[in-house]
């Protein structure tokens, strides 16, 4: 991995560190700058390409899954993935630790598919002892739905084990791998996935507009007529791409062409274990120096992911968050939002266009914006790092 340092982002834009949308390349965005027709061959052609080099990245069980796009942002496509593929007497084991979780349980109910949710709460993982004893007690559970990445904490959850559970079960398992997809390894046919999902605006460092279902082919001819929608049916998108190339409703064809360019990127980089690697680097650059201003981390390491960092909000008093972001904002930073129920916190990305070198700098800002508030010690408040310990216990 190169330490040259990345480019900065066009005409002054303040770096994204958000789990997506993110900052992207010049060459992403110069690549939005022709216009395609939807049904042209050229555009087909594009969307032929988009797929296949999309099952590259998942291993050499390629030839036993397929690849189907769709409009939308990624909520659209776990939606798409739970009306597709779990038929409508089957029942969910939904594993949350944060809000995409929950967002997924409460997707099952509006589709009117039983749902049994285990709720870890925002710092543990669910683990595959727990999926099993579930299993084994409940055996109308037919799915099993994992986040990769849980973004709204940053916890990375063992996606291993609670495959290995799910498959001595004999259960399916479906997985949410919108913002780990391109940066961390996912090999599905090892993990007896039967379909994932997963967005442009990511780890392929595209821009929003469309998201994938990679699926079983077996599956996906078993889905037809599972889904509850006309826009979001994977397997009426699939067969009207087999047939004709095309998108069945006006594909983002801008999008597109963006994802296409920053596919190229991603391969430059050394594909999945070259993105992973920048990732990381930004991830162990920015925790210690974070912790070195008094900032703590809402998990403990083995559970950190290198998309996404959650830092406690300081209990000084004079810390304001509005305050804090746009100290942050005018140093080149737009951070996130906690999405916590339990504390006030904040996150930091790490994806996107941006290495290690603008991690030092995002330390050195929030030092800065600290100093600008009169904040004399970042440390979270005692019941934070208490209940912290309580759970890690």
């Amino acid at each position: 991995m190169s330490d040259t340092p990345l480019p900065a982002p066009d005409g002054g834009e303040p770096y994204l560190l958000t789990p997506g949308p993110l900052t992207t390349s010049y060459a992403v965005k110069q690549a939005m700058l022709k216009d395609w027709g939807s049904w042209d061959d050229d555009f087909r052609a594009m969307t032929s390409v988009l797929r296949s080099r999309l099952l590259d990245l998942i291993g050499p069980g390629r030839d036993s899954y397929d690849c189907v796009p769709i409009q939308g942002s990624g909520s659209f496509l776990v939606e798409a993935m739970l009306g597709s593929f779990v038929p409508q007497d089957g029942k969910v084991l939904v594993l949350a630790n944060g809000a995409y979780g929950l967002r997924a349980a409460k997707t099952l109910d509006y589709l009117g598919r039983a749902c049994h949710l285990l709720d870890m709460g925002d710092y543990l993982p669910p683990r595959g002892t727990e999926v099993a004893a579930i299993l084994a007690d409940d055996p109308a559970i037919t799915h099993v739905l994992a986040i990769h990445c849980e973004t709204s904490s940053g916890i990375l959850n063992p996606v291993e084990e609670i495959a290995a559970a799910t498959r001595a079960a004999g259960r399916k398992l479906l997985i949410d791998s919108m913002s780990a997809f391109g940066a961390l390894p996912l090999d599905p046919e090892a993990l007896g996935c039967a379909a994932f999902v997963s967005s442009a605006n990511k780890c392929i460092e595209g821009v929003p507009g469309f998201g994938f279902v990679i699926c079983r082919k077996d599956e996906l001819a078993a889905s037809k007529g599972n889904s509850h929608s006309l826009a979001l049916d994977v397997h009426a998108q699939w067969e009207t791409m087999e047939s004709s190339g095309q998108w069945r409703f006006t594909p983002p064809t801008h999008v597109v062409a963006a994802f296409l360019t920053a596919l190229d990127a991603h391969a430059s980089e050394g594909g999945v274990a070259g993105r992973g690697a920048r990732y990381l680097k930004n991830r162990d650059t920015l925790v210690p120096a974070m912790r070195a201003l008094g900032f703590e981390t809402l998990l403990d390491d083995r559970w950190l992911s290198p998309i996404i960092v959650t830092f406690f909000c300081p209990a000084d008093p004079k810390f304001d968050f509005a305050r804090f972001y746009d100290a942050m904002k005018a140093r080149g930073f737009i951070i996130y939002p906690g999405k916590l129920t339990v504390v006030d916190s904040f996150r930091v990305g790490c994806i996107g266009q941006m290495d290690h070198h603008v991690m030092t700098r995002v330390a050195q800002a929030a030092a800065e914006a600290l100093t600008e508030m009169g904040v004399t010690s970042a440390a979270p408040p005692a019941t934070a790092l208490e209940e912290k310990k309580r759970l890690a216990a």
